[in-house]
């Protein structure tokens, strides 16, 4: 049968139609393959150039049990100094004293036989030699779950605890323990070891301590350390030893453990980032790591700083350890000390299908449950205006959602935790 002559016209313009979509489709599709090859050619060159930059040349690489390759690093060859302020800086390999009121164990350092009760994985495969440092290697599908490799060990803003911050739609909440009301040059802790569960990929369960200056999301200084669950990090959910720092409230400063120019390692036996062991267990054994930090300084310091180490932040972890130090030159305001000092946990809470995160903070469990079931930090002390060191006597907490995670403080010590998500946290 003939068509007539509209059915005519609309079947010219349905054939040219489909020779449209046949033709142009497919080259559509080839310019998407070309974006896509153009823009997988560019991120994998930025991938490249940031595990060059991030993974020294070894002197020896061990294997350890997690899957982690740790390597050893001509301390001279270090990522600190690949910052602009620290191209002529001078190692300091020990700190030149300790302030009054400090004990330090001799059975207990570098060169004692005794066991630590404070390991890490990697050891059960090796050691690093004396002039190296053990720099946990970067790997590729690390960078790619960043996102960008520029923003790989860096934090986001908003991440020190702090009670104007407080906003129902943060992601960031915490418990913490504070003292402040004076110039601070130092502090210890002793802080209880867990391996608390994370829900997503991209939040993160932390205990920590924050030593800080200026204004948080302004001009915050601040110098961290603990012990982290962070998937998007490492890759796995295992405790991992961390440190941190920022000059500039993490706009663009700072970044975690060796993963930017900045701090300074000394030691041959520990790598930052790598899986500790021992781990507590509930109602079981308990395990703690001790943490020191101090800022060394002189009669002489405002005309010599850093010369011959004088203002750096040094870090020691579990009485053995001179792990090494944040260069006074780093920070615009700790390079005059610290005006607070915090200790307790962060986590993040994505709020995944409109619920409260099943993140634990520390154990898991809350503050009252006490011994061996909740998160503790004990053995608190600070270093004060006067240079002496004391128990923190002007202290307030902060808990961003009591609910999902508490803190209970007895002056010098406290326990601190929660499981996130439950009847009273939906």
């Amino acid at each position: 049968m003939a068509l007539h002559c509209g059915s005519e016209r609309r079947w010219s313009r349905a054939v040219k139609m489909i020779f449209c979509l046949f033709f142009l489709i497919p080259m559509s599709l080839a310019g998407n393959r070309n974006t896509n090859t153009i823009f997988g050619k560019k991120q994998k060159l930025e991938v490249k150039q940031q595990l060059k930059r991030l993974n020294k040349p070894a002197l020896k690489s061990i294997k350890s049990p997690d899957g982690d390759i740790i390597d050893c690093v001509d301390i001279y060859k270090q990522p600190a100094f690949d910052h602009p302020l620290l191209k002529n800086h001078t190692i300091q390999m020990r700190p030149s004293f300790y302030p009054e009121g400090f004990s330090f164990n001799e059975s207990n350092n570098i060169s004692s036989n005794s066991e630590p009760k404070f390991t890490q994985l990697w050891h059960l495969n090796g050691r690093c030699p004396e002039g190296t440092i053990p720099i946990r290697r970067t790997k590729e599908e690390d960078l790619l779950r960043a996102g960008s490799p520029a923003n790989y060990g860096r934090k986001k803003h908003l991440t020190v605890p702090n009670p104007q911050d407080d906003d129902e739609e943060s992601i960031h909440e915490h418990a913490t323990y504070t003292e402040d009301g004076d110039k601070y040059y130092g502090m210890m802790a002793e802080m209880n070891v867990w391996n608390p569960h994370t829900q997503e990929r991209f939040e993160f369960s932390d205990s920590q301590f924050w030593i800080i200056a200026g204004t948080n999301d302004v001009d915050l200084n601040s110098i961290e350390a603990g012990m982290e669950v962070c998937e998007s990090l490492y890759g796995d959910k295992n405790t991992r030893i961390f440190t941190f720092w920022t000059a500039d409230a993490y706009h663009n400063t700072g970044c975690a453990n060796l993963l930017c120019p900045g701090f300074v390692q000394v030691s041959h036996q520990i790598a930052m980032g790598a899986t500790v062991s021992p781990l507590s267990t509930y109602n079981g054994p308990q395990y703690t790591v001790n943490f020191y930090v101090r800022k060394l300084i002189c009669m002489m310091c405002t005309m010599r700083k850093d010369i011959n180490g004088d203002g750096n932040w040094w870090l020691t972890i579990a009485d053995r350890f001179d792990l090494g130090y944040w260069p006074s030159s780093l920070f615009p305001l700790l390079s005059a000390g610290a005006e607070a000092v915090k200790w307790g946990g962060e986590v993040i809470n994505l709020r995944k299908g409109g619920q409260h995160t099943t993140t634990q903070m520390g154990s898991g469990h809350f503050a009252e449950e006490g011994p061996n079931k909740a998160s503790f930090f004990k053995n608190l002390n600070v270093i004060d205006g006067k240079k002496l060191l004391r128990a923190p006597w002007h202290t307030h907490t902060f808990i961003s959602k009591p609910n999902c995670y508490n803190l209970l403080d007895y002056g010098d010590y406290f326990y601190f935790g929660g499981p996130g998500r439950n009847p009273n946290c939906p």
